[in-house]
């Protein structure tokens, strides 16, 4: 019998699933997890004789827990190059606390397709006791009167910069505890707005039972970001490349090329600064990761622009917006 268990766990080990179904194993949109894999090399896959990726039931399990950070704010960028055991330490305090707050969670709904949802739900969705919903942000002021809630649950394909202040509006009028924010489709800018405003923001899941541990971890505090400290400002460019490369020319006649390297350095932290915002734009899982090098060049670019305007004073080269 008890071999008969090991080789049956075994061959589950040994099972390999194609893109779309370890995609819906993990929770994860097929699309989703098919641009992590082209831009982060997630899993070294086996292939089928076909050419389709082949993932085993460990990198299943893996692509779960990169959801669940994901989801609760991590950055796609930093967790991939992270172990499989540091993902399980990082997901199970979050868990944890959410399975603390337990017992039926009273909610008002916002979206007319995430309410059917709840309630086709049958058993899975019992936690989720539904006390009042709506199609729009803008209709809740006048059904909030008088209903005590837990959680304010919000379902939108397409959140945009105005979505923040009506989220902002529809929990001060239903005074909820939590704010859980789904979405398919959103900028980067509005998911920090969200976040930073106390909500818990989320691509739409796939389950009813990850929708329940979404509302538990946010009444928790789970997902709510830490205050952040400002960051220094970064000073506009001083140097352009016309300006590197007239001191470039003038320190041609010098024995020492430190200038020519220096401007070379520049130039090359200058436009991985502007490819850095670049990213930040376009790539939404990672936009955070992306804000944070274009900062660091900026920076660094600060430091060299300083030590290039020690040189040019040293060795007589021109300055931009001072005469020769």
């Amino acid at each position: 019998m008890s071999e008969h268990i090991d080789d049956k766990q075994a061959a589950i080990r040994q099972a390999t699933y194609r893109s779309g179904v370890a995609a819906r194993l993990a929770g994860l949109p097929v699309e989703t997890l098919r641009v992590w894999e082209r831009r982060y090399a997630l899993s070294d896959t086996q292939r089928s004789a076909h050419g389709q990726r082949l993932y085993t039931a460990e990198q299943v399990r893996r692509l779960g827990l990169l959801k669940q950070l994901v989801d609760l704010g991590h950055p796609i960028g930093v967790l991939t190059g992270l172990p499989v055991e540091r993902l399980e330490e990082m997901v199970a305090p979050n868990a944890a606390r959410a399975v603390e707050v337990s017992g039926p969670m009273r909610v008002f709904v916002v979206g007319d397709s995430l309410m059917r949802r709840i309630v086709a739900s049958g058993r899975d969705g019992r936690a989720l006791q539904l006390q009042q919903h709506c199609a729009r942000l803008d209709q809740v002021g006048p059904l909030a009167d008088g209903v005590a809630l837990d959680v304010l649950l919000v379902e939108s394909s397409e959140l945009d910069e105005a979505s923040v202040a009506q989220v902002t509006a529809a929990r001060e009028a239903t005074r909820a505890s939590a704010v859980v924010v789904l979405y398919r489709f959103c900028g980067s800018a509005t998911i920090r707005a969200l976040r930073a405003s106390g909500c818990l923001v989320a691509r739409v899941p796939a389950e009813i039972g990850e929708l329940v541990l979404l509302c538990r971890s946010a009444l928790a505090g789970q997902g709510l970001p830490a205050p952040e400290t400002p960051a220094e400002p970064v000073a506009p460019r001083r140097f352009d490349d016309n300006a590197l490369a007239a001191i470039t020319a003038a320190g041609n006649r010098l024995t020492c090329e430190c200038p020519r390297h220096l401007s070379e350095i520049l130039m090359m932290v200058g436009s991985f600064e502007r490819y850095s915002a670049q990213c930040a734009s376009r790539h939404q899982e990672d936009a955070r990761l992306h804000q944070e090098l274009g900062l660091a060049a900026g920076r660094a670019r600060m430091v060299l622009e300083e030590a290039m305007e020690r040189l040019a004073l040293a060795e007589g080269l021109p300055l931009p917006g001072k005469a020769p």
